[in-house]
């Protein structure tokens, strides 16, 4: 499964099987956690076999059963945390949709186990991404339109496109796709809107404009 394959098949899922991740998806689930750390300063964790964090009142309020496996998104606390944990953790969740994983971000839906991933100095957890196979493969949501979310300086080319119909495919909170992607003078800008987790939604939409449109062909103003 290609990366764009993986941005069109991926659905949330709150349901999970009782069906331990193998060696050989650890492995690899463990050095994209690397690699996305290196990259990008974070100090995100993969927990695994750990059922405390979504057995509480407010994961069956989710609609969660079955999570073990999570992946705890933890950073130096800042302006910029949700964005960055947005953006890097989407990452994550393509990878593990290409190896046939299910993933699901989960911001208020689950119980903090401080046993389960460290903090540093200055750092906070920002959210988790639940993880493992899960027990359907999700279903589309609804969207909006393109032209709700896009500002063009001109025709649109078929890169800016191809970057928005990726990010009409992006997770959000509680599906507000509140975002804004314009184009002025050959640069791509996008913006938030007002809302909660909007900033963190915003890093998800950013890696799938990447994704789609290809960074090669653009600049972000």
């Amino acid at each position: 499964m290609t990366i764009q394959e993986a941005i069109r098949a991926r659905h949330s899922v709150r349901q999970y099987l009782n069906k331990p991740l193998t060696p050989d998806e650890l492995a690899a689930l463990r050095a994209e956690v690397d690699a996305c750390n290196r990259e990008s300063g974070l100090h995100i964790q993969l927990v695994t076999n750990e059922p405390k964090a979504f057995e509480g009142g407010m994961a069956k309020y989710g609609k969660f059963s079955g999570v073990q496996n999570y992946f705890a998104l933890v950073g130096r606390a800042g302006p910029n945390l949700q964005e960055k944990c947005g953006y890097w953790g989407e990452r994550l969740v393509l990878k593990a949709q290409m190896m046939g994983l299910n993933t699901c971000w989960v911001a208020l839906t689950f119980s903090k186990v401080k046993s389960a991933y460290v903090l540093g100095e200055g750092e906070k957890l920002a959210c988790v991404i639940a993880l493992g196979h899960g027990a359907t493969q999700g279903v589309p949501r609804k969207s909006k339109t393109m032209d709700e979310v896009t500002k063009v300086d001109g025709p649109m080319p078929d890169w800016f496109k191809a970057g928005m119909e990726a990010v009409l495919l992006a997770p959000t909170a509680v599906n507000q796709q509140k975002f804004l992607f314009t184009l002025k003078d050959g640069k791509v800008s996008a913006t938030p809107g007002h809302a909660f987790y909007v900033k963190m939604d915003l890093g998800i939409a950013k890696y799938h404009f990447e994704v789609g449109a290809g960074k090669e062909n653009f600049q972000w103003a």
